[in-house]
């Protein structure tokens, strides 16, 4: 059966809800659109650290980003940093949100694991700082807009870290409002549910609203799709975090410390994340309630964040998974409502964006039916899944065993789909990285840094072994080493760069902020 979605209500506001309210909105302006927001709970923000992937979001609906970046006291981010996830004292490794540069006349991104193969002292570090041109400038809290790095366009490549309360407000008063979205703030008392789905909202002054089509972004309550009693999967068995305390604090040394990139420190119990905003920094403490209790974690985090007696903190339970299917009847699940992941990989705006762009593909038909459905939930939890997965590398692959809750994540016996994924990263990393630079234009390098910063070997000594054996006549040694006399001219060229690049907080004091 074909089902109409002319008139849509948007429950819950927040990051999720403007943003969904904004996109509908611009790709189908003749829709009735209605966000109803309760004002008995605060507006919440997804998060305050986003993906590359919100650029192409935000020029698809025309957003301005010198005036959204003022507004909700945003910076740019480059990458992520990882601290002590590999061993305590580790030194850090990145996570480049870029593309790498590579010479194909060469074996690609297996160079690199050549390297480390014939110079075992190679840190593990250098992984990223061999194949990501912006590199120096992350490193050194410098921004490049131009042209002269390979592979690195500053519109692609960067992100935002800004103030996700904020950003909802601003999609409401200053995109959604003003062309034509309906704003409700009441109540929702009791749902209506039918055989197509929900038929009715009463709001709790007396009024009842009705729509074609409902979009869910209620957060973890997700009070439609709980309504229609789909089932939620967790993560759990291969994600051990479920909770987080959170705070705002502010600069010490603010041109130092604004860096182009989200920090993420391990700790005995879990981890703290560092996002960098224009004005303050936001700050909050990852763990798991089985292994310690709050009252404890607070206690940690605190210790950790040093003389900050002056700072609110805020105590935030996490669901970790997501609905068996995030589009159900006349209802959709976006944002939290859907599912969630724990932040560690700052995917919680990045699903929001991805969802609402398949969401629009489906309705672009002024009908949709139940393939459309299907198409949407396959496409929306595969995505999930891969997610989850790549995120619970950064616990699998750690060699901690400090704390109780570093050995139980070692002993966890993982899913299928888990496994799979391991002899890909591994036995196969040469075929896969062939085919990869060959076909596809975006290989999948994120967690192809995580294992080399991880010191995961991706190509062991067997497989060098059989290359040597079947192509006898190529001295592999030889072409390494002429793989690092080309790259180290190359990664001089780039320090250059940084080096006559401005800094992160000079660059944003110019062109966004002005004296603010």
């Amino acid at each position: 059966m074909y089902m109409k979605s002319d008139k849509i209500i948007i429950v819950g506001g927040g990051s999720a809800g403007w943003m969904s309210a904004a996109t509908l909105i611009h790709f189908f302006p003749n829709k009735d659109i209605t966000v109803v927001e309760s004002p008995d709970h605060p507006i919440s923000g997804v998060g305050e650290s986003t993906l590359a992937g919100i650029r192409p979001w935000m020029l698809a609906l025309g957003l301005n980003e010198q005036e959204f970046m003022k507004y909700c006291d945003a910076s740019y981010k480059q990458s992520i940093k990882f601290v002590d996830f590999y061993k305590q004292n580790d030194g850090g490794f990145h996570n480049p949100l870029g593309h790498p540069t590579y010479e194909k006349k060469f074996l690609g991104l297996n160079d690199w694991q050549l390297k480390k193969h014939y110079y075992p002292d190679t840190p593990r570090q250098d992984y990223c700082r061999t194949f990501y041109s912006m590199m120096p400038c992350v490193e050194n809290n410098k921004l490049y807009i131009g042209n002269q790095l390979e592979n690195y366009k500053f519109e692609r490549d960067t992100a935002y870290h800004f103030d996700g309360v904020k950003f909802g407000l601003y999609l409401r008063d200053h995109y959604c409002i003003p062309r034509g979205v309906k704003h409700i703030q009441a109540t929702i008392s009791s749902i209506d549910v039918g055989e197509d789905g929900i038929e009715r909202l009463f709001l709790n002054d007396e009024r009842f609203l009705f729509a074609d089509l409902y979009i869910d972004c209620t957060g973890s309550k997700a009070i439609l799709l709980n309504k229609l009693e789909e089932p939620f999967i967790s993560y759990n068995d291969i994600i051990p975090n479920n909770r987080a305390w959170a705070t705002k604090i502010p600069y010490k040394n603010k041109k130092e410390e604004l860096e182009p990139y989200t920090t993420c420190t391990a700790l005995g119990h879990g981890w703290v994340w560092n996002i960098p905003l224009w004005s303050r920094i936001g700050t909050g403490y990852v763990y798991d309630d089985t292994s310690i209790s709050p009252e404890q974690a607070l206690e940690d985090f605190k210790q950790y964040l040093g003389d900050r007696s002056d700072v609110e903190y805020k105590d935030i339970k996490m669901r970790v998974g997501i609905h068996e299917r995030t589009w159900v009847k006349n209802v959709v699940g976006i944002g939290m409502a859907a599912g969630f992941i724990e932040p560690l990989q700052s995917s919680g705006l990045y699903t929001v964006h991805e969802f609402l762009l398949k969401l629009i593909r489906a309705l672009n038909r002024d009908e949709y039916n139940q393939w459309d459905r299907d198409v949407y939930n396959t496409s929306t939890r595969n995505m999930f899944d891969r997610f989850a997965h790549f995120v619970a590398f950064h616990y699998t692959l750690s060699l901690r065993t400090d704390t109780e809750y570093w050995k139980n994540i070692h002993n966890k016996t993982f899913d299928e789909k888990m496994v799979l994924q391991q002899p890909t990263i591994s036995s196969q990393f040469f075929d896969l990285m062939r085919r990869q630079t060959q076909v596809e234009d975006h290989p999948p390098v994120g967690v192809h840094c995580i294992c080399a910063g991880m010191d995961y070997r991706m190509i062991d000594p067997v497989i060098v072994f059989e290359w040597n054996w079947n192509f006898p006549d190529i001295d592999m040694k030889k072409m390494i080493d002429n793989f690092i006399v080309l790259n180290s001219s190359m990664r001089s060229r780039w320090q250059k760069i940084a080096d006559n690049s401005p800094t992160v907080y000079d660059y944003l004091k110019e062109h966004i902020y002005g004296n603010d």
